[in-house]
């Protein structure tokens, strides 16, 4: 199973026309959430890759058809996007979003957690998230305590109406796994599991037990074939230590996160441990915007990646909190992500862009996507010619999932009428002519 304000709706992309601005949910015209949708052809027209090529992209039926030199793909009855202006990348995926409690920092009095009202906010935050470019969604959900596994449900709901706008994927995050009180956390988890939860999570530092909740994490997940997706600060190497060498084996693969604590180690044991964690195949996924409120904020020092990448572990960026408790401006945003990676991460822009998008897809065990005939049609179109400009100034997107256009931003950019300005031939996001 796979693992965004929205826009108005829009017409056809037939004529690349008609965006919009706005809060309504965004359904192109004639199509609606069936996979029926996927078999419609499109053409994507004059687009920019990253090798510098410009060319025109067929996709049909999911999939990406054929890719060749500007104008020669003539294809008369397809719908077609016209792409001049924007470079043409593999859609990022976000690995580590909180759908049940984003979208919550600015409310009165207690959170609520009424099914509708978690499943609203997951939804929101998915949508949300797709317009920013994230086809597939990994959502964290806490189960237990007095809400049960009532949150669960409801972004499982939010799921099945999500289908064909994006992939939502929901995590069962449990509390406690051992001891007295562990015993009904343990029974939860492998109910939330028979619901839908397709990975297992928790915070193995927050349990008395940190190795009997790696223990039965690890167990309930090789019983029923899931991939592990923990939360974990990453500062106790005694403890990276057990968890790479109890999840060595795990089929389905682990991955952890944010490890902000690594970079508060002394670098030989931060090595030692990043080294260990690439033995045993264990991805981290960090979280370059901030905390999450899933753990006791320690530091906002985000992972170690340049050590982490050196060691070979797969490091993938995510979002974290999106206007919650632990980040109450979160954006959600993958390329914000990959901006941070950049500019402060020390990666290049080709390698943080990797971080949002081919390891996080792999952290999510999402086929590969190429612009390439073959590959899966997850793309994202951002107004630039290269990777570096549009981590820089990424306004305007488009956003292309199972081979359709299901989400546009589009941003102008205005001066006034100066004779500075008109001599500068300052950039622009966008035009004021139609187009997309």
């Amino acid at each position: 199973m796979s693992d965004s304000q929205p826009q108005q709706p829009f017409h056809s992309p037939r004529s690349g026309r008609g965006e919009g601005g706005g809060h309504g949910p965004l359904r192109p015209a004639g199509q609606g959430h069936s996979g029926a949708a996927e078999s419609t052809a499109l053409l994507l027209a004059g687009a920019r890759l990253t090798d510098g090529r410009t060319v025109d992209v067929r996709l049909g039926a999911g999939r990406i058809q054929a890719v060749g030199t500007a104008g020669s793909l003539p294809a008369p009855a397809l719908s077609r996007v016209d792409l001049s202006g924007y470079l043409l990348l593999p859609a990022p995926a976000e690995p580590h979003a909180h759908g049940d409690t984003a979208l919550t920092a600015d409310g009165e009095g207690p959170v609520s957690y009424a099914p509708d009202e978690v499943q609203r906010r997951a939804t929101e935050a998915a949508l949300l998230q797709l317009g920013h470019g994230a086809t597939a969604v990994r959502s964290h959900v806490r189960i237990g305590d007095m809400h049960g596994l009532g949150p669960l449900e409801a972004v499982l709901q939010a799921r099945r109406s999500l289908r064909g706008l994006a992939d939502l994927t929901a995590v069962a995050v449990p509390r406690l796994l051992t001891g007295v009180a562990g015993a009904d956390g343990l029974a939860m988890l492998r109910d939330a599991v028979k619901m839908g939860a397709s990975v297992i999570g928790g915070c193995p530092d927050l349990d008395p037990d940190p190795t009997g909740f790696l223990e039965a994490v690890l167990e309930l997940a090789a019983e029923h074939g899931c991939p592990v997706d923990l939360h974990t600060d990453g500062d106790d190497p005694a403890r990276l230590s057990r968890l790479a060498a109890m999840a060595g084996g795990l089929r389905n693969g682990v991955s952890i996160g944010p490890c902000g604590g690594l970079s508060r180690l002394p670098l030989d044991a931060a090595t030692r441990a990043a080294d260990q964690l690439a033995a045993a195949g264990v991805r981290v996924t960090c979280l370059p915007q901030g905390d999450c409120a899933a753990l006791e904020r320690r530091g906002l020092r985000a992972a170690p990646v340049r050590l982490l990448r050196a060691a070979g572990v797969r490091v993938a960026a995510g979002s974290g909190a999106l206007r919650d408790a632990g980040n109450p401006v979160g954006r959600g945003d993958p390329l914000e992500a990959a901006y941070l990676l950049a500019s402060q991460g020390g990666l290049r822009p080709g390698e943080a862009y990797d971080a949002i998008s081919a390891a996080a897809r792999e952290a999510m065990g999402l086929p590969e996507v190429r612009v390439e005939a073959g590959f899966p049609a997850e793309l994202l179109a951002v107004r630039g010619d290269r990777i570096a400009s549009v981590l820089s100034l990424a306004y305007s997107r488009i956003v292309i999932h199972r081979g359709r256009v299901v989400a546009r931003t589009s941003a102008v950019r205005e001066y006034c009428d100066s004779a500075v300005a008109v001599a500068l031939d300052l950039p622009r996001q966008g035009r004021t002519e139609p187009g997309p």
